[in-house]
């Protein structure tokens, strides 16, 4: 080498850009840089968490955009309008739905709404449709799946080491969509949909579908009873979860926050391009993501890429605590998960008919007279919530209204 390059730095030009996107990426955010070097959340109001996940939503909806074009216009006719709804005759109904249906379709249009994106689950699955019997109309959504493997607040509220979580692990769900659309949501809906988590129904619907299991990691044969399932709040502290007691029963209890760590605010282009560079440097977390390959592997790839591109570990926390809730559905579901053994007492546990019932009774029909404003929603509203896709739902909409009212003629 010349003595005319003898103080050059080579900078490898990939790492230099990849970390130079994700910088932009973050200040785009309004994140910044403590004293210390770690992330700093521009805020965790409300607004400012939807902010954050504007990206990500944006993501989720392009990647939704054939589906919603295609299903769109069909399944608009579900959500309801406040004229649509008389509060004395909500009728609750609890449907498991499938993909590849169209109430699959319509779970998963729905959802699309949501201004937090939820994950479409992993292993272990149960999806439901909450109706309004009464009009036919879509009240909200409840799906559980696979907890993650680490989660301090729930192993630290049952009692659990590390052994006697992956051995008891197996009993316990998350639900990762649970929420009352518009204008159900106006009328504490939410606290409804919430309370069916402790339903005969999830208990019954588990036990037939994953009661006997072989643990995919574990590959052992295991009797999995639903004692527990845990569900976070996407808003930080939640006031929809909170104080959800019905005749004396506690449906979900808070048990503290998480530690504001995650993946949410590195978006799914950046997330290829970080397992792109683990493949050229032969990193074996690029390509291993089958369930059963340890817990949370989209976390633990990115910590992953970023420690190799040389970010410190902060650069995953992003600061955002939400809440953490437990909803018990045996009365000793906590002894049971602590002690390995027991039967579990579900001389509480009610059929979802009759915990729609008394959430009816105690937050339903006294907020539709406390506050009758949820009778001028439209259900033409939730299209904007579509994003790009708004408009192309509003012609499709349009269209079939043209052609109907020509059908009459």
């Amino acid at each position: 080498m010349s003595k005319g390059y003898a103080n050059v730095v080579w900078v490898n030009s990939r790492e230099a850009n990849l970390k130079r996107k994700l910088r932009e990426h973050l200040q785009s955010l309004g994140f910044t840089k403590s004293e210390d070097g770690a992330l700093q959340a521009p805020g965790n109001c409300k607004d400012t968490i939807r902010s954050l996940h504007r990206a990500q939503r944006e993501e989720r909806l392009t990647a939704n955009q054939k589906f919603v074009s295609l299903k769109g216009a069909k399944l608009m006719r579900f959500f309801a309008s406040g004229r649509d709804i008389e509060p004395e005759k909500i009728s609750p109904v609890l449907e498991r739905v499938s993909s590849g249906t169209l109430h699959g379709d319509l779970f998963r249009l729905a959802t699309l709404s949501w201004s937090v994106p939820v994950s479409n689950g992993f292993g272990r699955r149960l999806r439901y449709l909450v109706w309004d019997e009464n009009n036919g109309k879509l009240m909200g959504l409840i799906a559980i799946g696979d907890p993650v493997f680490n989660l301090a607040v729930r192993d630290n509220f049952i009692g659990w080491d590390s052994q006697e979580r992956s051995a008891r692990l197996v009993n316990v769900m998350d639900a990762y969509v649970l929420g009352a659309l518009p204008p159900y949501n106006a009328l504490l809906g939410g606290k409804l949909i919430a309370s069916l988590l402790r339903s005969r129904d999830l208990y019954d619907d588990f036990a037939n579908t994953y009661g006997n299991t072989t643990g995919v990691i574990s590959q052992e044969q295991k009797k999995a009873r639903l004692l527990a399932i845990t569900t976070t709040s996407s808003m930080g502290r939640s006031s929809v979860y909170n104080r959800l007691n019905l005749d004396g029963i506690q449906y979900l209890k808070s048990i503290g926050y998480t530690g504001g760590w995650g993946h949410f605010h590195i978006p799914d282009h950046l997330f290829v391009e970080l397992r792109d560079y683990l493949r050229d440097i032969d990193h074996n977390y690029a390509d291993q993501h089958g369930f059963g390959q340890g817990p949370n592997w989209r976390l633990r790839t990115t910590r992953a890429a970023l420690s190799a591109l040389g970010f410190k570990q902060d650069m995953m926390r992003h600061g955002i605590q939400r809440e953490v809730f437990i909803c018990q559905l045996a009365t000793n579901a906590t002894k049971i998960l602590q002690m390995g053994k027991g039967q579990p007492d579900l001389t509480s546990l009610l059929p979802a008919k009759d915990i729609a019932a008394q959430a009816m009774e105690r937050w339903m029909i006294p907020r539709s007279k406390r506050m009758p404003d949820y009778r001028d929603w439209k259900s033409e509203n939730l299209i904007r919530l579509f994003g790009d896709q708004a408009q192309i739902l509003r012609t499709q909409i349009e269209r079939a209204e043209i052609s109907q009212r020509a059908c009459q003629l």
